[in-house]
């Protein structure tokens, strides 16, 4: 397959790229060339603009994971404007090239996140669940409309609405470690507020698997079956690093250090990946513990 993929030199996408570039031809949209050739390899084609192009007719498929992190700072007026550009320019960019051919990508999955239901506390959340109207969901449910627009008898989309990626090379794992290594870890607030979280390998495993899997298309839930409390997260972490567990983190010091978007990590949703599993796919990492302990081993023997 010839793939246009967004956000290739990511944390998703450089796992991504492992396993697609031994079987596809792809090319990288990057507005820095040089630093997809740096991450990526040279074997990987650079394309600098859209505008380049005229339509997307010579690619089968696409993947949009591109997006400014949405945790990474304060939510001030001018990041929640870059938080917002960064996903719905490049996904209406891609949208407008998709329809403007003849023969367009037999897919578009694009990305999108749990945000999108906002808080949720207790109830368990599917992708019919009815979301809550603050910003996350604003964020999410017009990313996944831009992305729509593309759906035709040509061409079906894939909304990946993604939990908390646990991995080693980046995400909120790889800002967490610090603070445990030294035994300082503990739950946000009172804890109880619920995590969906996922391994990145299933997340790359289920892009896969969308990609191949024609009759999916619509909203996914890319959120390991067994979500827990952020109590019980750190519980659970603090126990495979083999470290007390005894601090916590008020919440008014997330709030005073973060304002709004310390909601995010005080409220949660209970997410779980229904249409995922109707479609077939399979978890190699149900469990946050086995999640968990993978990583950390694999981040050991790097």
């Amino acid at each position: 397959m010839n793939i246009l993929i967004t956000g290739g030199t990511g944390f998703i996408g450089q796992r991504l790229m492992n396993h697609l570039r031994p079987h596809h031809h792809i090319t990288v949209l990057s507005r820095t060339p040089n630093k997809v050739h740096q991450r990526l390899g040279h074997d990987i084609q650079a394309l600098a603009s859209l505008d380049e192009l005229d339509n997307l007719d010579q690619f089968d498929a696409v993947i949009n994971l591109a997006g400014e992190p949405i945790a990474d700072k304060r939510w001030s007026p001018a990041q929640k404007e870059r938080i917002c550009h960064s996903r719905w320019h490049i996904t209406e960019q891609l949208v407008n090239k998709l329809n403007a051919g003849h023969t367009p990508p037999k897919v578009l999955i694009s990305g999108s996140a749990v945000g999108f239901y906002g808080r949720q506390g207790e109830a368990l959340v599917d992708e019919d669940s009815h979301p809550h109207a603050e910003f996350s969901h604003e964020v999410c449910a017009k990313w996944e409309q831009l992305a729509n627009l593309a759906a035709s008898e040509h061409t079906r989309v894939c909304c990946v609405r993604l939990a908390v990626v646990i991995g080693n090379e980046g995400g909120a794992l790889k800002k967490m470690l610090p603070s445990y290594r030294l035994g300082l870890g503990g739950p946000i607030g009172h804890g109880k507020q619920y995590m969906s979280w996922i391994h990145i390998d299933d997340v790359v495993s289920l892009l896969l698997f969308l990609l191949e899997h024609q009759e999916c298309q619509g909203p996914f839930n890319a959120s390991a079956p067994e979500p827990v409390t952020n109590a019980n997260f750190s519980r659970t972490l603090a126990r495979v690093l083999n470290k007390p567990h005894f601090a916590r983190i008020p919440a008014w010091t997330m709030r005073l250090l973060f304002g709004e978007m310390a909601d995010l990590l005080l409220t949660g949703q209970r997410v779980m990946p229904v249409r995922l599993q109707e479609a077939g796919f399979y978890f190699r990492y149900p469990t946050l513990e086995k999640a968990l302990k993978e990583t950390l081993n694999s981040s050991t023997q790097r």
